[in-house]
Order: C-alpha cells, then structure tokens, then sequence
C-alpha cells in the first residue's frame, strides 16, 4: 500500500554531515531511498528546518543548504525520487517512482522578508509552519510561555500561502497562533500532530482544534514520536493507533494522515523505528479498519483534500 510521509527531518542531518551521508544507503538515517522503496513510500515531505541556535544573519543560507542537499543528494544521486512542485504532479508517478517535495518548519530563517520566503516557494516549498516551538517575527510557538497569535508579518505570511496555494501548517503554534490561522488559512494542515486528549502533550491538537480543522477541509498527520504518543513508558503501534481511533471517533476518518517525523526524532515507536517498517502500521490498522479507510490514512485522504 502507498504511503504519504508529510514530515520527516533528513536535510538537517544530510546538511551537518556537510555531505559525508548517502540518502540512497546510510543505515544513519531513518529515510533513505532504500527505506522509502522497502517502507512502501509513494510520496516524502522534506522538512527544511533551520535550529535555533543558528545566528539570525546565517539562518537563510542554512534553509539554501538544506535545499541543497536535497538537490543534489536526495534528487540527483536518485533517478526514480521526482520533485513534486505542483498538486497534479502527485498523481503523475509512474510505477516505481517516489515522489519528494519541500516543506518548511519555521520561518526564522526568512526575517521579516517577504521575497526570502518567494525564493523558497520558487525552490519547491509547498507547505509552510509559521514556528518551530520557539516565537519568531511571524507568531508564537507551543513553546513559548507568552502565547501570543500572529503578527502582521505572520498574517502577511498566510496570505501569501493562500495565494500561492501553499498547505499552512500548524502542527508547532500556540494555541492563539492556531486560532489565528484557522481563521485565515485556505489549506490548513497539521503535518505532525496527535490527539490531546490521549497524550496531554503541549504540541497535540485538543479535540476543539481537531475538529475545527476537519470542518475546514484540513488533515491532521498522526505522528510517530513517543513522547507525543503515550505519557508511559515504550510506544507501541497499538498506542499510535489510538490515536487514529480518537480522531476517527470524532469525525476525522476522511481527514487522518501520517507524518512520521523520522530522523527528527531519537526515540522510536516499537518495530515502526525507520520508514522501512511502515507495513508493519499498516498491517495493525488493517486489522480495525476497512482497506478503503486504511488507504485514505496512508495517501488517499491527502490526496483528495490537497490545494488543487
């Protein structure tokens, strides 16, 4: 079966390893070409995702490495992987190829520049989180004790996603910062978020949100992140699970996705540790579930309420 993976964090390690990685082999990486093929991975998101301790003044030329990388690293070095920069590319893979495309995860690197975050669409970002879980010039992170919504900068930022028909993630915002863009987002999405409910986590979706998100046409990608998953002990698939299991049971079936947040994560979820045991979550959730609905969690469900 397909997959859709909306987050994972590669560049950054491809980008400090200053090119010392292979994408196609590393047994480093959680995502490499090998895994994505052995994984079953139709379609990956690349997280451009530039860290804080980064100086402001060389935030940008960290986010144009990272692009780099996946350039030349992930595209060039890998025949069957196609960029993705436009939504009706997603269903013009051919038998064998593996579709990757650009996101953002913060927009610090781009200031308060407007044509910065131009050059970045240009370059294949399709999908853009205001914050990590830090406040920048745009709006205020899960992170950040303030709380704050969105600047006018951040407000200018939507739009500009609007226009240009980028998804508008909200997976690291504040609470008021979600408010904020659920009000004028056309294409919201949460490409690595669980429920609230099941894992009082700061960076989950309470129900509210969730539900707010599935009545606008939004998704909500489960993610694999342990912490996010259980507040006890080891992670199991069966505990990813019920996280699906909340959201189906609240109107979510139709607006389930997966963002694994692989290579950005040390601790793993038990036997789904790298993008090449995707069949093994699979395999549970089609114990529970029909293979339709299985299939709109895997990519059916992106693919019908993407931007078009």
């Amino acid at each position: 079966m397909n997959i859709i993976d909306l987050h994972c964090d590669v560049l950054l390690k491809l980008y400090a390893a200053k090119g010392d990685l292979s994408f196609q082999h590393a047994t480093e990486l959680d995502v490499n070409y090998d895994k994505l093929k052995q994984g079953g991975v139709k379609i990956q998101a690349f997280a451009i995702f530039v860290p804080p301790s980064i100086k402001s003044d060389q935030k940008f030329q960290v986010a144009l490495d990272q692009i780099h990388y996946f350039y030349t690293e992930v595209i060039a070095k890998n025949p069957n992987l196609k960029v993705l920069k436009n939504w009706k590319d997603f269903d013009q893979l051919a038998d064998g190829e593996i579709g990757a495309f650009l996101t953002l995860e913060g927009v610090d690197c781009i200031g308060n520049d407007l044509q910065k975050l131009s050059i970045l669409y240009e370059l294949g970002v399709r999908s853009i989180g205001l914050t990590w879980n830090n406040s920048n010039l745009a709006a205020d992170g899960a992170g950040e004790e303030r709380g704050a919504g969105l600047t006018v900068f951040g407000k200018e930022i939507i739009q500009f996603c609007n226009e240009n028909k980028i998804l508008s993630d909200v997976s690291h915002l504040c609470e008021r910062s979600f408010w904020d863009v659920m009000e004028l987002a056309n294409h919201p999405i949460a490409s690595h978020s669980n429920s609230q409910a099941i894992c009082n986590h700061r960076r989950n979706l309470t129900d509210e949100q969730a539900t707010h998100l599935f009545k606008k046409n939004g998704l909500v990608h489960v993610v694999y992140c342990p912490p996010f998953i259980t507040e006890q002990g080891p992670a199991s698939i069966s505990d990813l699970i019920t996280h699906i299991d909340h959201f189906c049971s609240i109107g979510g079936v139709k607006h389930i996705g997966l963002g694994s947040d692989f290579d950005g994560i040390s601790d793993k979820v038990v036997n789904l540790e790298d993008a090449s045991m995707h069949p093994a979550l699979i395999n549970e959730l089609l114990k529970k579930y029909s293979e339709d609905e299985v299939k709109g969690f895997a990519y059916q469900n992106f693919l019908d309420l993407r931007p078009r």
